[in-house]
């Protein structure tokens, strides 16, 4: 029954990661960029969602849209201000921009509201437990999964079956054949920016929900995970990013019950060292041969 109990935390925990994760896949399938800073706009979104339930008193879902909403539009500015003018630019210096960006991010919520943390009001959302075959499972915690996954959904929905969804998998497969067939590139870019912003947004969101406490520096290490479990999964490939998510939070919370929560964070990036040892294209990836 302990195995099970990890294993539902493990699924909780691994939804997070899986949004955060869509994010990068995202914007690497498109522009082969590691946007480093996406795990700080996950920050932002965890921010806005405390301020809309604290300060504007608006419940779980509005405050979910508005940091959803506040992080696409953070996302796009990101992408039009410092991102846009290096498409063209070596991986190395889009690389160095994008970590300039996320301690921007960092230090600037630090100077604008201070480095304290904040709690989010733990009656949020009721807190019943519902036991199935003798697995105590949180109302809670079965409320995020049924909001990840409805968001994760949603997301495979709007890349298969609409326009900007066909338009973001031309430009993923080949840019410059998509500017020709008239795909507005840039616009494409910027919307699978928003997308994936949006959706870190909503992972901030549910993680204050979820572990409560939230700070100005709490997107690193979470940050970090889901760009392991979008490597993990196949980067570039969104239900590789939604499978990595899932299995490296079932991972750790594996590693924390078999008593080595001290190894719970270290644990993500041996599972980064093998899987980039033994398997570089990651588990639904595929080895492409490049002419030199």
């Amino acid at each position: 029954m302990e195995l099970i109990q990890q294993l539902v935390n493990g699924i909780s925990l691994g939804s997070i990661y899986a949004l955060i994760a869509l994010g990068y896949t995202m914007v690497y399938g498109i522009v082969r960029l590691i946007n480093f800073a996406h795990g700080d706009v996950f920050m932002v979104g965890a921010f806005v969602g405390f301020y809309a339930v604290t300060s504007l008193d608006l419940g779980f879902f509005p405050a979910l849209l508005l940091a959803m909403i506040a992080c696409a539009l953070l996302g796009v500015f990101i992408e039009r201000i410092a991102y846009k003018p290096l498409r063209n630019a070596t991986r190395i210096a889009a690389l160095i921009t994008a970590i300039g960006v996320s301690l921007l991010i960092e230090y600037g919520t630090i100077y604008v509201r201070g480095a304290q943390p904040e709690a989010y009001p733990s009656t949020l959302l009721p807190a019943k437990s519902i036991e199935i075959f003798g697995v105590t499972i949180s109302s809670q915690a079965l409320l995020i999964l049924c909001t990840s996954i409805v968001l994760m959904i949603l997301l495979q929905l709007i890349v298969h079956k609409t326009k900007i969804g066909k338009a973001m998998r031309a430009v993923s497969y080949d840019a410059e054949a998509a500017r020709l067939m008239g795909i507005n590139v840039d616009n494409t870019i910027s919307a699978t920016f928003a997308i994936g912003s949006a959706l870190a947004g909503a992972a901030g969101v549910i993680f204050g929900v979820y572990y409560i406490k939230i700070e100005p520096l709490m997107g690193i290490i979470p940050g970090l995970k889901a760009f392991i479990a979008a490597v993990l999964g196949g980067i570039g490939i969104i239900p590789g990013a939604m499978v990595g998510g899932l299995v490296l939070g079932v991972i750790e919370s594996l590693v924390s019950g078999l008593g080595y929560s001290l190894w719970r964070d270290g644990v993500a990036f041996i599972v980064l060292i093998l899987i980039l040892i033994f398997r570089p294209s990651g588990l639904f990836g595929k080895n492409v041969k490049e002419k030199v």
